[in-house]
């Protein structure tokens, strides 16, 4: 029986965005807004209420991703977008919640996304994100990414306030941290997919370590201007930078609609 999610899916499709410049960017801003959105929702309205609701509409959002037929923009960063915020409130409820430290719930994490490389390795022998055109490997992809997003989370909130560095010296300190794999394969031109995903990982707490410093009080060593405006600002910018990736995306895209493979397998 053909599984809903990969009805209609055509294999050798491109189903994720390739990692240039533009990816780099909207992902530490979906990280950044993840953060401080997930903030203002849960002190606006009840946690209740609003940790079922992010999870209920990143469900929505992981089908819809799933049962497209390639890559669209709009639909991958919408589904990375509510990874980001369900992420940020889950994680909170672990650390506030049930009291677990953060040291231990980023070595736990790190666990965890150490055993989806695993499994995703041993069954298909590429870590590669350009070899992402099956449901399959989509599946391990969304798995990593999600235990990337904890992983960056309980590591940003870590150096933040367990290490004492503040929101604006974690950031800073991440920001080389995420340069550094580049400048790496840059010179090198080797490890590419060992150097993707650290700067995957990095990107969370970097994103959000800049972000809890522009919206947090200035007691906490923030600007304080409020997780509410912060995200409707980053709102805007990732709408705009996504409205533009859906323009070039169309010149590419083939006759269903989907981007092709750009013939890169195994080459992060």
């Amino acid at each position: 029986m053909t599984s809903p999610l990969r009805a209609g899916v055509p294999r050798g499709v491109r189903r994720v965005p390739e990692p240039d410049a533009a990816f780099w960017i909207v992902k530490v801003l979906t990280t950044g807004m993840g953060e401080t959105t997930s903030d203002f929702l849960v002190r606006t309205f009840a946690p209740e209420l609003v940790v079922p609701a992010a999870l209920l509409v990143l469900v929505v959002a992981l089908v819809v991703q799933f049962r497209a037929r390639g890559y669209h923009p709009a639909r991958y960063w919408t589904a990375a977008l509510m990874v980001s915020v369900f992420g940020t409130m889950a994680a909170d409820v672990l650390h506030v919640g049930l009291g677990v430290p953060y040291a231990a719930s980023t070595a736990g994490f790190a666990i965890v996304l150490a055993a989806v490389f695993l499994v995703w390795w041993r069954v298909e022998r590429t870590l590669s994100v350009h070899g992402i055109t099956t449901a399959r490997r989509e599946g391990f992809y969304w798995a990593a990414v999600m235990a990337t997003f904890a992983l960056g989370t309980a590591a940003g909130d870590l150096t933040a306030t367990s290490l004492g560095l503040g929101y604006l010296g974690s950031g800073v300190l991440f920001l080389i941290v995420f340069a550094a794999p580049g400048v790496f394969f840059a010179a090198t031109r080797r490890g590419a997919i060992a150097t993707f995903w650290i700067a995957y990982v990095t990107t969370r707490p970097l994103g959000a370590s800049f972000a809890d410093w522009l919206a947090v009080s200035r007691d906490r060593g923030g600007l304080d201007l409020g997780p509410g405006p912060v995200s409707g600002v980053l709102l805007v910018l990732f709408v705009l930078l996504v409205a533009l990736l859906t323009v070039r995306a169309r010149s590419a895209r083939g006759a269903d609609g989907s981007i092709p493979m750009s013939g890169q397998e195994g080459v992060a």
